[in-house]
């Protein structure tokens, strides 16, 4: 009788909780709260109607020691998970993430609208915390926002999360990049953790090539050795609008605290968020003379040590450009002829034929 009856409460616990509940397709999403217990966790699944037997839920969850732990989040829920699913998603505290993929040379603004695009946080909060005093002393930084702390790098973000939580995140990355070594070398150029990624910055938005990067940061660090304008083109826009659009001669002449065509120094802060290639090219800088680079139009740059040999850089610069526009020109009226060509050959009558 007692072997019976065991059998029997065995198959109710399989029927319990192996056995998915009449939810059809229907995808539901549960928010365990911050410093819920295992039984308030119970409830909510009750109250969605997502398991049947609460004490049940709550025994096993206890047999398997899941009640000690239980991870706050969002929890998507299937219509085809049984109760032993849903235990085993949060066992393993498997919430809802969001992947915010920072990429190098993103400007702070930028960042901000892949954070505002999942729902964490709003323009207004974002703009308003990456430039509260309290928030940059909470974490040493000594600059007039977080651009330029907020590491490049793919991040799991837990659906609600706090803004200011998903900004402590990039900021802790980009600290524990910045290893012990690295600041170490910072000490021995004399220079801040801030002028460090200020550099780093103007770098990354400067070099296209990696083996580029230590022969443009000698550039800077040879302009700041002689009190010369650091002349960095991204750095005239800054703000104003991105370093991708034309830069014209105003823009070069726009006295702003960023403008290297103005200032005789590195800007306050960063300009964008440089990667580690940057970060270890500001402070490992090529044994070069150059103080001066052109593009030669083809993502590689053209460097020289006089002005003179700069001037006939920018003139050969120029010429490229130019060939360049003629070669646009000459596809384009290409086109053009072949679109005619498509037109007469559509409903036009050729040799009296249509």
């Amino acid at each position: 009788m007692l072997l019976c009856l065991v059998f029997l409460y065995l198959i109710y616990i399989a029927i319990e909780f192996l056995v998915p509940l009449p939810t059809g397709t229907r995808t539901s999403e549960i928010q365990i709260p911050q410093g819920a217990t295992f039984r308030q966790a119970i409830d909510i699944l009750s109250k969605e109607k997502l398991i049947r037997d609460k004490n049940l839920f709550l025994f096993i969850g206890r047999l398997t020691g899941l009640h000690r732990k239980i991870r706050a989040g969002y929890y998507s829920i299937t219509g085809s998970m049984n109760p032993l699913d849903i235990l085993i998603l949060l066992k393993n505290g498997q919430i809802v993430e969001y992947d915010i993929t920072v990429v190098e040379g993103d400007s702070l603004l930028e960042i901000g609208e892949k954070l505002v695009e999942k729902n964490i946080g709003d323009r207004e909060t974002f703009r308003k915390i990456a430039k509260d005093s309290d928030f940059l002393q909470s974490f040493k930084i000594d600059a007039p926002s977080i651009e330029g702390y907020l590491f490049p790098d793919t991040y799991k973000m837990p659906k609600g999360i706090e803004i200011e939580n998903a900004l402590a995140m990039m900021i802790n990355s980009m600290r524990a990049k910045y290893s012990a070594k690295l600041q170490g070398r910072a000490a021995e150029l004399g220079l801040t953790e801030n002028e460090v990624l200020t550099l780093a910055s103007i770098i990354e938005k400067e070099a296209i090539i990696n083996s580029e990067r230590p022969l443009i940061s000698a550039v800077y660090h040879n302009r700041l050795k002689k009190r010369m304008l650091l002349q960095a083109d991204p750095t005239a826009v800054y703000g104003i609008k991105s370093s991708k659009e034309r830069i014209t001669m105003s823009d070069l002449r726009r006295k702003t605290l960023y403008n290297t065509y103005v200032i005789k120094s590195l800007p306050p802060g960063p300009i964008a968020s440089p990667g580690i290639k940057s970060i270890e090219a500001a402070l490992y800088p090529a044994d070069e003379r150059y103080l001066y680079f052109v593009s030669n139009n083809d993502g590689t740059h053209q460097f020289s040590v006089t002005a003179e040999e700069h001037i006939t850089a920018v003139k050969a610069y120029r010429e490229m450009r130019k060939i360049d526009k003629e070669i646009e020109k000459l596809k384009e009226k290409e086109k053009q002829k072949e679109t005619g060509k498509e037109k007469n050959n559509n409903g036009v009558k050729v040799n009296g034929r249509s």
